[in-house]
């Protein structure tokens, strides 16, 4: 029991040898308009049920009258509540969020609990301030964060706690809500970053759909500020605000998982906000407002519906009896630390207007951010942040180095370093371009978020996922989860040459140690004026005296299915035509005729987000690696190193592997390719 609960329990001792209150615990309401309202409604149920007695209320724009009982005092301000005495047991805040923190401290310093409207402040400064009076004080603080009331979060826990969803691989919490112009001129405060230099941190993830995140944390196991390992913002807004309404959130907690929040105003229709756990066997997901849990597993889907504990009684409780509070405002320190970055991160980045749709009229008008469902649940599955995901509208994010050809940027070398962990990080390239600008790569893509544009992966490198997603393993004949996750990183570059990219790579597994070296060469330059190529070549080495194989799920006993090593993902394409030439003479076309097959080359033409061009894919001229092709599922392009068996790699006899691609703008036949392949 804490000092301030033992404190209120002598004070208000229940039990045998204990007599009961003379009279019910006083109460105070601060701001009866906006969601002060509710309160009242939730305080006539309890006075009518004897729990409480509503005392006073101050607002500096007062009920109309007769919209309270004559017994209840009436102020404008809580000074002048307070100034008129004795003290409520119980001061309710439910203001804007500038005044949290001033009027907490006042209620405190009369010998009031307090019970203040989320978010509880608005900065870390004030959260400590606050916290060091409650403390001084022995009064309570409960943070009105009410689905931490839902008794689903303890069930979450038991089945988590069992086994029941697997390991945890993180956590994500998505909130699409409407809010329209109207919205944003309910009060002066309303939208605002700050207000005539007072914080107010208005905004989408410390207000309006606050509860997501503060859900999120606690389901994540993070409360306190000492929880919190790490904070990263994305912050965006469509409206005309100082506030961001379409967001990303990552949070990374001290125990090792990551909540990623995607949440915006800005959705095509108002959805109920959830949180979900993704685990190695299934998924749990809380819809928060209404207390339900869905369930998924291999065995199907469970939804339950659960109660909740009133936060405003639990207070009471913990007051009488010392029971401890269900949201605290240390408990809340987690999240003021996600709002404290909110508030020193730069200002929301504006959403461009052709990004976005506005529907409605006057103050009923709302903007609509395009395919943004998609973008937020690419986001929370992938944990990236929509800059992250080169979302158009989104910050540009450097990349570590660009090839050009002709003055045209034609790819973007990325480091791999914010790829999530079991999504096996590595350096890639993305976007490729065509001459005349045409993206021709895909990274994080809905139905596989760890396919990253162009580079080397292997599912199996003795036992080490370099592909990321599930593993494909022949004891199971199935893919499954497993913590089996490497990670491929930098060593050194050389370069220096125009059109060339020389580095030393090292494959580390999931405790850090290398695995294999890898010396990986990039060159690009032209081929004519509407097209360009880019050779790839590796050597991979073990990285100590020992053999490594190099497998796939195809080595490993599933049928057709030896992709890894070259890999080239596409984004959506129109109209795609796949062909290589036969040995006969013929030409295969189609996923069926040409996966699989070993071919000098492979083409690939179709229509790329409006624009036409045609990539073909030639293989070294010894090579004997079958081609893995996917146009139906999903439209990828690989050369299979390890097809049906495993490859061993032998100190100082490295893998090598090279193979050439062309880019060229516009559909090309037969003849046009072989005349680009001739002057290679």
């Amino acid at each position: 029991m804490t000092q301030q609960s033992a404190k209120h329990a002598a004070r208000h001792a229940f039990g045998p040898g204990a007599s009961a209150p003379t009279a019910p615990p006083r109460i105070a309401l601060v701001g009866v308009h906006g969601f002060g309202e509710r309160h009242l409604v939730n305080l006539g149920r309890l006075e009518e049920a004897g729990v409480v007695e509503l005392v006073a209320v101050a607002d500096p724009n007062p009920p109309q009258d007769g919209a309270l009982p004559d017994s209840v005092a009436v102020f404008n301000t809580l000074e002048q509540l307070l100034a008129a005495g004795p003290a409520p047991d119980v001061v309710i805040l439910a203001t804007p969020i500038q005044t949290h923190a001033p009027l907490a401290l006042a209620a405190l310093a009369a010998g009031s609990d307090v019970y203040v409207e989320k978010p509880p402040v608005a900065s870390m400064a004030q959260f400590q301030e606050v916290l060091a009076a409650a403390d001084a004080s022995g009064q309570l603080v409960q943070v009105g964060f009410q689905s931490l009331g839902s008794h689903a979060l303890p069930a979450i826990r038991r089945t988590i706690g069992s086994g029941g969803i697997g390991d945890v691989l993180g956590l994500s919490a998505q909130g699409m809500w409407v809010r329209t112009r109207g919205y944003f001129k309910r009060s002066r405060w309303a939208g605002k970053r700050s207000m005539d230099g007072t914080d107010v941190v208005d905004g989408v993830a410390t207000n309006a759909l606050a509860h997501a995140v503060a859900t999120g944390l606690h389901m994540a196991g993070a409360h306190t500020v000492a929880d919190v390992a790490s904070v990263e913002t994305d912050l965006y807004r469509a409206h005309t605000t100082q506030s961001d309404d379409t967001s990303v959130i990552r949070v990374r907690t001290i125990a090792g998982q990551t909540l990623l929040c995607a949440l915006t105003l800005c959705a095509p229709e108002q959805g109920n906000p959830s949180v979900t756990v993704h685990g190695t066997l299934g998924d749990i997901t809380f819809f928060y407002t209404e207390d339900e849990v869905v369930t998924t597993t291999r065995d199907g889907e469970r939804r339950e519906t659960f109660g909740r504990t009133d936060l405003l009684e639990n207070l009471l409780e913990a007051s009488h009896t010392g029971a401890p509070l269900l949201c605290s405002l240390a408990d809340t320190g987690a999240f003021t630390s996600v709002l404290e970055a909110i508030r020193t991160a730069p200002d929301p980045q504006e959403i461009g207007a052709g990004h976005l749709t506005w529907e409605g009229g006057g103050d009923d008008a709302h903007p609509v951010v395009h395919q943004l469902p998609e973008l937020m649940e690419r986001a929370a599955k992938a944990q990236a942040t929509f800059a992250e995901l080169g979302v158009p509208w989104a910050r540009s994010l450097p990349p570590a180095q660009t090839f050009a050809v002709d003055g045209h940027p034609v790819a973007e070398y990325q480091d791999g370093s914010r790829i999530r962990a079991v999504s096996s990080p590595r350096p890639y390239l993305h976007p490729v371009r065509t001459l005349a600008g045409t993206v021709v790569t895909d990274h994080q893509p809905l139905d596989h978020v760890w396919h990253l544009g162009v580079g080397v992966a292997l599912q199996d490198v003795d036992g080490v996922n370099f592909w990321g997603g599930r593993t494909y393993t022949r004891a199971a004949g199935e893919y499954r989860w497993r913590p089996d996750h490497g990670s491929i990183v930098r060593l050194e570059e050389q370069s220096g040459l125009e059109g060339h990219l020389g580095e030393t790579l090292s494959w580390n597994g999931p405790d850090g140690a290398p695995i294999l070296t890898e010396q990986r060469t990039w060159v690009w330059a032209a081929v004519g004026p509407s097209a360009w190529r880019l050779t790839l070549d590796f050597a991979l080495t073990p990285a100590g005296d020992q053999p490594v194989s190099l497998g796939s799920p195809g080595s490993n006993g599933r049928a057709a299915g030896g992709y890894g090593g070259f890999f080239w993902r596409l984004p959506e394409c129109s109209g795609a035509t796949v062909w290589a030439p036969g040995t006969a003479g013929e030409t295969l076309t189609g996923e069926s005729a040409v996966h699989g097959t070993v071919t000098p080359w492979l083409a690939w033409s179709g229509t790329f987000a409006g624009s036409a061009a045609t990539l073909v894919f030639v293989a070294a001229e010894d090579s004997t690696d079958p081609w893995f092709v996917r146009v139906e599922g999903y439209p990828g392009v690989g050369q299979s190193l390890a097809w049906d068996a495993p490859v061993i790699a032998e100190p100082g006899n490295p893998v090598r592997r090279s193979v050439t691609v062309i880019l060229a703008d516009g559909i090309l036949g037969t003849e046009d390719i072989e005349t680009l392949i001739s002057k290679l």
